[in-house]
């Protein structure tokens, strides 16, 4: 590969890895914000519910998308593979089950707005005024 490739190769690899990522519940969910340490919980699946008391549905995408990196990388610290080891003890023990997955931030999208116990994860550009991003402190 030439010198032009790899440059090429590098900054796509870059561009995908610095992708921003936003959490997002529903309009209608009251939660305004929650701590890196709540949503960890919740993705991790040590939390069912809201801090505000109302159950919580976490939504995932898929393993292999730069979205999914990007989110476990930025939110909780964790790799990839790091997730699927936690959750294949959990399941293998039978003490927990991961968030439903879907395809893409569009499905994410989705299943948030039309769900108000629903959070997720997707790029800024999807926000829409169904959903609304909540900061993690």
């Amino acid at each position: 590969m030439t010198a032009i490739g790899w440059g090429l190769l590098l900054g796509l690899m870059l561009g995908t890895a610095s992708a921003e990522v936003v959490v997002v519940v529903s309009s209608e969910n009251p939660v305004q914000s929650l701590s890196h340490a709540e949503l960890a919980d919740i993705y991790l699946g040590r939390m069912h519910n809201f801090p505000n008391g109302e159950s919580v549905v976490p939504v995932d995408q898929r393993e292999n998308s730069p979205t999914h990196h990007e989110f476990y990388s930025r939110y909780l610290g964790r790799t990839p593979a790091l997730i699927k080891a936690h959750w294949s003890k959990l399941i293998f023990s039978g003490r927990g089950r991961p968030p439903r997955t879907v395809t893409d931030d569009k499905a994410v999208a989705e299943f948030v707005a039309g769900n108000h116990h629903a959070i997720g994860y997707l790029t800024p550009e999807l926000v829409d005024k169904r959903l609304r991003v909540v900061p993690i402190e």
